[in-house]
C-alpha cells in the first residue's frame, strides 16, 4: 500500500504561540504560516526531512479540557538536560497517573502532554542504528 502519515494536526487557540514552543523544542523550521495555521517541518537536509510527519497547529475556539488521546514521545540524548531545557521553554512536568516510570510526562504551554524518554542503551539499538535510534547511512560511522 502506498500511504504515509503527512502531518500531525494539533488544535490550539493560538497557533503562532504554540508553534514557537515546538519550533524551539524540536529545532524544526516554520515552513508555512497563516493566522489560523502554522506548519513545522524537520530541518532541511536532516535525516527526518521528508520522513517525519509535519506538525500543523490549527486555531480552534475551545481550549483543551481532558488528557490527550494522542501524544508525542521525545527521545533525547540526555533525559535530565532535555527536561530542564523544555521547562525553560515553557513546558512543565505533569502527573496523569503514570506512577513510577522511566519517562517524564510533560505538558507544553497549551497543556498538551508529551513524554521525554530515556536514551536508548547500546544493547537496545537495532543493528545499523546510532544514538537516538537513527539509521546509519551506508559507509557512515555512528
Amino acid at each position: 500500500m502506498e500511504i504515509r502519515i503527512q502531518c500531525l494536526c494539533i488544535d490550539t487557540a493560538d497557533p503562532a504561540r504554540i508553534a514557537s514552543f515546538w519550533e524551539s523544542a524540536l529545532g524544526w523550521r516554520r515552513t508555512w504560516e497563516e493566522e489560523d495555521q502554522v506548519c513545522l517541518e524537520p530541518p532541511e537536509g536532516s535525516p527526518e526531512d521528508g520522513i517525519a510527519p509535519d506538525l500543523i497547529f490549527l486555531k480552534v475556539p475551545e481550549g483543551k479540557t481532558i488528557k490527550n488521546r494522542l501524544h508525542l514521545d521525545l527521545r533525547p540524548a540526555d533525559q535530565g538536560a532535555e527536561v530542564a531545557r523544555l521547562e525553560a521553554l515553557g513546558a512543565r512536568q505533569v502527573s496523569i497517573g503514570q506512577g513510577d516510570v522511566s519517562w517524564v510526562v510533560m505538558a507544553d504551554p497549551d497543556g498538551n502532554e508529551f513524554d521525554v524518554l530515556q536514551p536508548l542503551t547500546p544493547a537496545e539499538l537495532p543493528p545499523g542504528h546510532a544514538a537516538l535510534g537513527r539509521r546509519i547511512a551506508a559507509g557512515a560511522r555512528a
